[in-house]
């Protein structure tokens, strides 16, 4: 187990019941991540890659065990203190992009910080610094119908970006994107974590965008961790095609 790590799962079980079934979907589940690291996290459906991301982003408790961030136990936090740190820490990034089509670009992307405290014009300035960071700026006025696939998700990373949150979080992120937006969403994806320290966690089917982070978590079905790989550096952060 890494010494310090920035995410620590002891014991982390998910049951789940449907029809009067029971199915677990992690069992007794230790896991340890790094601080700036990039991780896809890969295995067959039922295996729990979904429903671990839920439960590191404070989205979903488990019934056994703890889930540290940072050496917070936000397994003992109660809605309000879940919420709060969530919106703080976490930035989400979804496959179906959760834009609200009759929102611009600059205003689905400001939509996190109106629970904040910052002024209208602070709001603004930072929503459109994060659709500046991911090529986006002239996409400000621009309503999600106007967008392709690969801009929409750009400004689901924007949104996800504009509360400066340690650890970015993408339920398959290019799971409905052609090869070429895969390839730029990915891309962006690593910039982040390499020049912005952001921590990500990526749950993907996809081998070739798994390659583009730095280990891989392959889970195996039954919740049980299967191992961590750990990918060469400069082969995960190669350039992807143009």
């Amino acid at each position: 187990m890494t010494q310090n790590p920035m995410i620590r799962l002891r014991g982390v079980t998910k049951i789940y019941t449907r029809g009067g079934e029971t199915l677990t979907v992690l069992d007794k589940l230790d896991l340890d991540m790094e601080q700036g690291g990039f991780y896809a996290l890969m295995g067959p459906s039922g295996s729990g890659k979904t429903t671990l991301l839920n439960l590191i982003g404070g989205l979903d408790k488990g019934d056994a065990g703890s889930v540290e961030i940072e050496g917070e136990n936000i397994s003992a936090m109660d809605g309000p203190e879940l919420a709060a740190w969530r919106a703080e820490k976490v930035g989400f990034v979804f496959q179906g992009f959760n834009l609200i089509p009759v929102l611009t670009a600059q205003e689905n992307v400001e939509l996190p910080l109106l629970l904040t405290k910052l002024s209208r014009k602070e709001r603004h300035e930072h929503a459109r610094l994060a659709l500046e960071l991911v090529g986006l700026d002239d996409r400000r006025g621009h309503r999600p119908s106007q967008l392709s696939g690969g801009q929409e998700q750009r400004v689901a990373i924007a949104r996800a970006l504009v509360t400066d949150p340690k650890l970015i979080l993408a339920d398959e992120p290019t799971g409905d994107l052609d090869r070429k937006s895969a390839d730029d969403v990915l891309g962006l994806l690593q910039r982040l974590n390499r020049e912005y320290k952001k921590t990500i966690l990526m749950v993907t089917h996809d081998a070739e965008a798994a390659q583009k982070a730095l280990a891989i978590v392959h889970m195996e079905k039954g919740g049980t961790l299967g191992r961590i790989e750990r990918l060469d550096a400069a082969a995960a952060t190669k350039p992807t095609r143009s």
